[in-house]
């Protein structure tokens, strides 16, 4: 992978960007991703709590969802235009119209978890705001919802059910640097004319 590409050597877009629901293990994964390529992390919802001064639980409960969304939006967009290395974003950041807009073109994954990995990943007892009441059925019409959308922004999808957050990150690291992708038509800007 050249270092255009990777989003070095003063490019300012990310060398990948990860997406999912969540339980999907975008921090853990990303992380990992990020060491194999010798980049820098982030993930949107730490960097969200830490302007806050709050978990994202409080800040939905405390403030909402709506205001939730929109430091979400704000900061997914300036990550996305500055960030050179490995992106996670929220799980409900794709279902911002913008943020779409701006994952048009980028390489970005999509870790794919089934409704029983997500809800035993997600632990159903972790502050995970959108999952309070019924926390399965709010699971099911979360993934319900969201899926397609993942699905649909895609380069590279990504099996993590029944896998290691190791074994994930490395096949991540092999076809960025192969150039596998999947066959959905999307493609990075680095790989545009």
């Amino acid at each position: 992978m050249t270092a255009a590409e990777t989003g070095q050597a003063g490019h300012a877009r990310p060398a990948v960007i990860l997406i999912g629901p969540p339980g999907a293990g975008k921090t853990t994964v990303g992380a990992l991703v990020a060491a194999l390529l010798g980049l820098d992390f982030v993930d949107t919802d730490l960097v969200i709590e830490q302007a806050a001064g709050k978990p994202v639980g409080d800040i939905f409960v405390q403030d909402g969802e709506k205001a939730f969304r929109a430091l979400e939006s704000a900061t997914a967009a300036r990550l996305i235009a500055s960030h050179p290395g490995v992106l996670a974003l929220g799980g409900g950041a794709v279902l911002d119209p913008g943020t779409r807009d701006l994952l048009a073109g980028q390489r970005v994954v999509y870790l794919e978890t089934g409704f029983t990995s997500a809800v035993r990943r997600t632990g159903l007892d972790a502050p995970r705001p959108l999952l309070l009441g019924n926390p399965r059925a709010r699971m099911k019409v979360l993934l319900e919802e969201r899926l397609p959308v993942y699905a649909s922004l895609a380069w590279i999808t990504v099996p993590t059910d029944d896998r290691e957050p190791e074994e994930i990150a490395a096949e991540i690291a092999a076809r960025l640097a192969s150039g596998t992708r999947n066959g959905n038509g999307h493609s990075p800007a680095a790989a545009q004319p």
